[in-house]
């Protein structure tokens, strides 16, 4: 089993669980967007709001994390492959910083139309 076509899903997944574990453990940038998360979660039972919106709201915090995490990586393996300053380094680390920020903007946009209708009637 362990080698078959489902092992190595399950072996797959308990290393992408791992990977989301580290990065809440011990990514400060993950970290800050973890407890956004949570926060706009309470928010969500607070407020009350529809089923439409909490696909909408969960699927804002999926595209952060996942950039966070993937712009992490970037990151990472930039710093291994040339640990010192290189401008090309820094232009690829500029350009995933950059994905972040357009998935960190839609998220903001899609909080603003779920909860400015509720905290503004």
């Amino acid at each position: 089993m362990k080698d078959s076509f489902l092992g190595k899903r399950i072996r797959g997944g308990g290393y992408a669980m791992k990977g989301a574990w580290l990065l809440v453990r011990h990514e400060p940038s993950i970290q800050v967007q973890f407890v956004i998360a949570i926060a706009v979660t309470i928010a969500g039972f607070i407020f009350d709001i529809t089923r439409t919106e909490w696909l909408f709201q969960f699927t804002a915090i999926g595209l952060v994390m996942s950039a966070e995490g993937l712009n992490t990586a970037v990151e990472a393996m930039a710093d291994f492959v040339h640990p010192d300053f290189h401008s090309k380094i820094g232009h690829i680390k500029d350009v995933a910083a950059g994905g972040v920020f357009f998935a960190a903007l839609v998220a903001v946009i899609i909080a603003g139309f779920i909860y400015f209708p509720y905290i503004f009637p």
